[in-house]
C-alpha cells in the first residue's frame, strides 16, 4: 500500500473550543434581503473583542462595496468591526439564506468567562443583537434566541 494512503487517516481536524450554531429565520415579507450577520466574543470582565465571523455581501455588484453597510451592525462595528481589515481569512463570508449554520470557536481561547454576541441587520428590515454568556472550556451547552432577525443561537 502506498505510504500517503496510510497517513491520510492520521491527519486530524484542528481542535476547537466548541461550536456556535446560528439560526437565520425565514421572515415572511414582500421584499426580503439576506441579513448581514457578525459574531464575536468578549471577555465577561471586559477586554478586547474577537470577531468570529462576519457575513456580508462580499462580491457586491456595482460601484458600492458590500462593506459599506457593515456599520449597520452597530454593536459589532463599535467593538472592533471598523478596525478589521476585510475580507479576513476564516472570518468573512457571504450572506446566508434562512437556515442554521455552525461556526467553530478558536481552539486557542484562554479558559474563562465570555459573552458571545451575534448581531444581524437587514436592508428594509430590522436589526437584532443576541448575547449568550459562555464558559471556556465549555461545561454545558448555552443558548439564547432572537425574536425577529435571529433565531436560536447556541454553543456546544
Amino acid at each position: 500500500m502506498h505510504k500517503s494512503l496510510l497517513l491520510t487517516g492520521l491527519i486530524a481536524a484542528p481542535a476547537t473550543a466548541g461550536t456556535v450554531s446560528v439560526t437565520i429565520p425565514r421572515v415572511a415579507v414582500a421584499e426580503y434581503h439576506r441579513p448581514y450577520v457578525a459574531g464575536w466574543l468578549e471577555p465577561a470582565a471586559g477586554g478586547a473583542a474577537k470577531t468570529l465571523f462576519v457575513w456580508y455581501d462580499v462580491k457586491k455588484r456595482g460601484n458600492e462595496p458590500g462593506t459599506k453597510w457593515l456599520a449597520d451592525l452597530r454593536s459589532w462595528w463599535r467593538k472592533g468591526g471598523r478596525s478589521l481589515a476585510l475580507p479576513a481569512d476564516g472570518v468573512s463570508g457571504a450572506t446566508r439564506a434562512p437556515g442554521t449554520y455552525t461556526v467553530p470557536l478558536p481552539a486557542n481561547l484562554p479558559a474563562g468567562q465570555y459573552v458571545l454576541h451575534v448581531e444581524a441587520a437587514r436592508e428594509t428590515g430590522g436589526r437584532e443583537l443576541v448575547s449568550v454568556p459562555i464558559s471556556i472550556p465549555t461545561r454545558a451547552p448555552a443558548s439564547a434566541a432572537g425574536t425577529t432577525e435571529l433565531g436560536a443561537i447556541s454553543l456546544r
